[in-house]
């Protein structure tokens, strides 16, 4: 059986119990504080549902209890005397300790400053939801970065000869993985630009669909035949976007050929009367009508007008309905169409 007195390691064990007791204490003292501090801020009714109150009590409640029995460690390892190498690595333990708390709270720090707007942008703008993520993933690397390089300048590293280490081998990392690194930072320019946001119909070279997913690597588009298609970030930077989402009008374009025999009288009336018919439709607004020329064994009219919406399917009925209306006036006023009349038409 070991007597107090007895020596181990160059202290006797009075000591050893004396500093585990002092390292234990500290602890729960420390513990406690973190605990009470934790409670007193949840239960001020004044700070309830304000931005300090969330901040400082999820600082608080992200203290990691490891954290606080290392800075109990490192305050209690000066009762007994240790080998200058073990005292050097106790002395560490505490800093590093801290370093680790500051980065775990920068961490938390920066969720709850995105939290709010990534709440808000997952139910109104998705693409300012992927916007959200790229800047927090961002700041985490930074974050990340900065705690390591002071982490390693702690335990003696030279952090110029590393970093300029680091620079020659990044610079070989960036070569093998540049197209990696290109859609990323794509990704962020498309984030911050906002060319086009998720639920747009874009038209991309001969590709076109819904965007779906705006990734840190690709952008997922659904097409109108049903498959998505997986474009990378980089590709769609140097492409020319059509983003019909963003039409606020559609201006559109048709023609459509009448026989020869039609009389002077009825071609004068047409104009009017399609006028008429496109003015009759909601969310229309008339450009012109004319009898612009005379073509292969035909009479060749031009129509242009305006859809006041975006919407594809609301195109398409207001041209059905337009398209109905003079067949319809044609036929009551027994005008026929050219033999060999093919429609042809923009929009």
């Amino acid at each position: 059986m070991f007597q107090l007195n007895h020596v181990l390691l160059g202290n006797t064990l009075i000591v050893w119990l004396s500093t585990l007791v002092a390292a234990l204490g500290l602890t729960a003292l420390l513990y406690l504080g973190r605990s009470l501090l934790l409670r007193y801020l949840t239960g001020l009714e004044a700070w309830q549902d304000s931005p300090l109150d969330r901040y400082l009590t999820a600082l608080v409640a992200r203290t990691h209890p490891l954290v606080l029995a290392a800075v109990a460690v490192a305050l209690a390892s000066s009762i007994p005397t240790l080998t200058p190498r073990l005292e050097r690595a106790l002395l560490l333990l505490g800093p590093l300790a801290l370093l680790v708390q500051v980065g775990l709270w920068g961490n938390t720090f920066i969720g709850l400053w995105l939290e709010v707007p990534l709440k808000e942008a997952r139910s109104q703008d998705r693409a300012a939801a992927t916007r959200a993520s790229v800047v927090g993933f961002i700041l985490r690397v930074a974050l990340g970065s900065v705690v390591l390089l002071l982490a390693l300048s702690l335990l003696g590293f030279n952090i110029t000869t590393l970093l300029a280490s680091l620079g020659i081998g990044g610079v070989a990392v960036a070569l093998a993985i540049q197209n990696i690194l290109g859609d990323l930072f794509a990704s962020l320019s498309i984030a911050l630009d906002r060319p086009f946001e998720v639920g747009d119909f874009i038209v991309v070279e001969a590709y076109l669909g819904t965007v779906e997913y705006v990734g840190l690597k690709s952008t997922r588009v659904r097409s109108l035949s049903g498959e998505q298609i997986i474009i990378a970030n980089a590709d769609l930077l140097k492409s020319r976007i059509r983003n019909f989402k963003r039409m606020q009008d559609r201006r559109v374009s048709f023609t459509f050929k009448l026989a020869c025999d039609t009389p002077p009288e009825k071609l004068e009336r047409l104009p009017e009367a399609i006028r008429h018919l496109v003015e009759a439709q909601d969310r229309t607004r008339f450009d012109r009508a004319h009898f612009k020329e005379f073509a292969d064994a035909a009479l060749l009219f031009e129509v242009a007008y305006f859809v006041l919406d975006p919407d594809m399917n609301l195109y398409m009925d207001l041209q059905q309905a337009i398209n109905l209306g003079i067949h319809r006036w044609c036929r009551e006023e027994g005008v026929a169409f050219a033999q060999r009349w093919h429609p042809e038409g923009t929009a």
